[in-house]
């Protein structure tokens, strides 16, 4: 196994993966407090400063960072991987081998779930950004004008070092988030310090006390703005792939919970002493003077940071819808051999940064974009609440009873941060949800054509090697060449059906190559393999003077590009009989779906539009393998009508 690149990068440590989660994972909900706090009290409907609405707001905040993201998400969601990944497709992944009535009903709010998680990828950059350059305007009100454009600049630079990976942006950004941690931590005790009756606010009375008190339609829109600091603790689950579970857990309960904790308590200890509010953000101006500046800087590099939570955890749900055939294959770039899921997909990429500059350009302020916030992530913690509690009571062996104790609860928080951010729907809230039905509709789509393609590839193909080992024996005819099928089942017995390609070229052309190679690609999850374990041969029919059968299974780590043809060769090794020696006798054969419709319907013709459209995007074999550098290529076009 090739070692020396892979202990380079895991022997980090702990510490090393903690640091490069914080840079990572927390960077979105590090910086909520930012904007949170002065939308309830300084935005658009702004509550009264009194006591009790302070305590009352404070004690809600803790209460919701305690038992959504240090209960919910550290303790029960995050046990929820599949093959090390997290996310809402992970649990698609587990939950869609279950056999509930409610299996088909779940299964779909996951991929409306990931939707939203991809609106939510848009909106986050663009809200983390501007709010923290609207610092600006705090101590120079004349240069307010400068903060769409010093915002556009910024998230083309995010946008331009993604292909960089995961892992040397976070080594970047770790330290620089340890410092943000610790500077919003300091700046809470301060202002604790100066009036600690804030504490009372750790007491859930509080959060009963202002409940019974606001009336509902204002207390809804509180509990709105209010889900603004839990916004990016659902990223510590979908990019629990990128550094595991102990980094992040270590990552949120030594650091960021506690100094987001402190920061929010400061913020209100700050309100409470009737101290200045200079253009509604309590944030910049609990700071001193001359720290204003500095902290903006600082400010506008943590929310840099902060996009990046959503922006991995965009690439993780693409790459995994298409593990799960609900997005086609796009080019993806691995970025760190220890870790599977540091990856980057130039075509989300682009259509995040295209979507960030649209929503800044057209709501201008964190004011405005506060409204399309928060709805999406409230969507995704009531999903993701019910399929985990469906995966405890089906995988985990729960009681009814204790699926009830610890589950209706958080469905109920859920469920009343959904309903409180609805009312933000015509105010922005469509955008996220825009987002997430239309990628519900493209992974539809997908997912429906190609399991007709598939459908029907098995359909026109039933012939097995032993049936065409008989038709071989008859013919004694070849052609005197080595042609090599790709396959995705590996072929190792004589009642194996043969790959479809196999029995097209023998329907089109009426003959069989002299050796004739089944080749099959496997891709495993360990990022090197051994050369040892590289290559599989099974001889299906060694017989030089008739014609030679043999079936190949290559096996490559995540990290590895697959060199097929560098390996191929070395079947003349173990079997010279079975291949030509000459390169120019070698062929890759490949086979070209061209999709055929007859939908009648006008709706029918614009699924099968859009089909088609994706499944021109998706690379092809030959692309995704590197071949044609010393051997020949051919692409059989093969017809699939999917309408039949």
């Amino acid at each position: 196994m090739n070692t020396t690149k892979k202990d380079s990068h895991i022997n980090t440590g702990l510490v090393g993966l903690t640091l490069g989660a914080l840079g990572v994972v927390y960077g979105d909900i590090g910086t909520s407090p930012l904007y949170a706090m002065k939308e309830i009290f300084f935005g658009k409907e702004a509550l009264g400063l009194s006591n009790i609405a302070i305590l009352g707001v404070t004690s809600t905040i803790f209460w919701a960072l305690t038992l959504i993201v240090s209960i919910k998400y550290v303790l029960l969601v995050l046990r929820a991987d599949h093959q090390k990944e997290g996310g809402v497709f992970a649990l698609y992944a587990i939950l869609r081998h279950s056999v509930s009535k409610y299996r088909k009903l779940i299964l779909g709010l996951l991929v409306f779930a990931a939707g939203l998680l991809f609106g939510d990828g848009v909106i986050t950059p663009a809200i983390s950004v501007i709010s923290a350059v609207e610092g600006i305007g705090v101590v120079a009100p004349t240069l307010s004008h400068w903060v769409v454009p010093i915002t556009l600049v910024i998230l083309t630079g995010l946008f331009a070092v993604q292909k960089n990976g995961t892992s040397r942006i976070g080594a970047i950004f770790g330290p620089i988030m340890l410092v943000w941690f610790v500077v919003i931590g300091a700046m809470g005790i301060g202002q604790i310090s100066n009036n600690l009756s804030i504490l009372q606010s750790l007491n859930p009375i509080w959060v009963y006390r202002f409940v019974s008190e606001v009336p509902f339609r204002e207390l809804l829109i509180i509990l709105g703005f209010v889900m603004l600091v839990v916004t990016g603790g659902e990223a510590m689950y979908a990019d629990l792939g990128h550094f595991g579970m102990q980094p992040i857990r270590l990552g949120w309960l030594a650091i960021a919970y506690p100094m987001l904790v402190v920061n929010y308590l400061g913020q209100g200890a700050y309100l409470m002493s009737g101290g200045l509010v200079r253009e509604g953000s309590i944030f910049y101006s609990m700071a001193p003077g001359w720290a204003v500046y500095p902290l903006i800087v600082l400010a506008t590099l943590a929310t840099i940071i902060a996009s990046q939570a959503l922006i991995t955890g965009a690439y993780s749900l693409a790459a995994q819808a298409y593990s799960l055939y609900l997005l086609p294959y796009l080019p993806t770039k691995h970025t760190h051999d220890a870790h599977e899921g540091q990856i980057y997909i130039r075509l989300v990429n682009y259509a995040l940064y295209v979507g960030c500059v649209i929503l800044v350009l057209i709501f201008q302020n964190s004011t405005n974009l506060a409204s399309a916030y928060g709805l999406a992530v409230s969507g995704v913690m009531l999903v993701t609440t019910i399929s985990v509690a469906y995966l405890a009571g089906w995988q985990w062996g729960w009681k009814k009873w204790q699926l009830a104790l610890v589950f209706i609860p958080f469905a109920i928080i859920d469920s009343t941060f959904l309903i409180a951010n609805s009312l933000k729907f015509m105010e922005g809230g469509y955008v996220p949800i825009s987002i997430g039905v239309g990628l519900l509709l493209i992974m539809y789509v997908w997912k429906k054509g190609a399991t007709k393609v598939e459908r029907q590839l098995a359909v026109d193909s039933q012939m097995t090697v032993k049936t065409l080992m008989k038709i071989r024996d008859k013919s004694r005819n070849f052609t005197h060449n080595t042609v090599v099928i790709m396959s995705e089942m590996f072929v190792s017995k004589l009642t194996d059906n043969i790959p479809h390609l196999n029995q097209v070229y023998l329907e089109r052309y009426g003959l069989l190559p002299e050796h004739l190679i089944f080749l099959t690609i496997h891709t495993h999850h360990e990022p090197y393999i051994n050369k040892v374990d590289r290559m599989e041969i099974v001889p299906l029919d060694i017989e030089p003077k008739s014609g030679t059968i043999v079936s190949v299974r290559l096996n490559f780590g995540f990290m590895e590009q697959p060199e097929i043809e560098k390996y191929l060769h070395k079947i003349s090794v173990h079997y010279p009989m079975a291949v030509n020696k000459e390169l120019d006798k070698w062929t890759f054969h490949v086979i070209e779906q061209r999709i055929l419709t007859n939908s009648k319907s006008f709706l029918g013709k614009l699924r099968d539009m859009l089909f088609v459209f994706m499944y021109r995007l998706a690379l092809n074999e030959d692309e995704q393998f590197g071949l044609g550098k010393k051997y020949h290529v051919t692409a059989e076009v093969v017809p699939v009508l999917i309408n039949k």
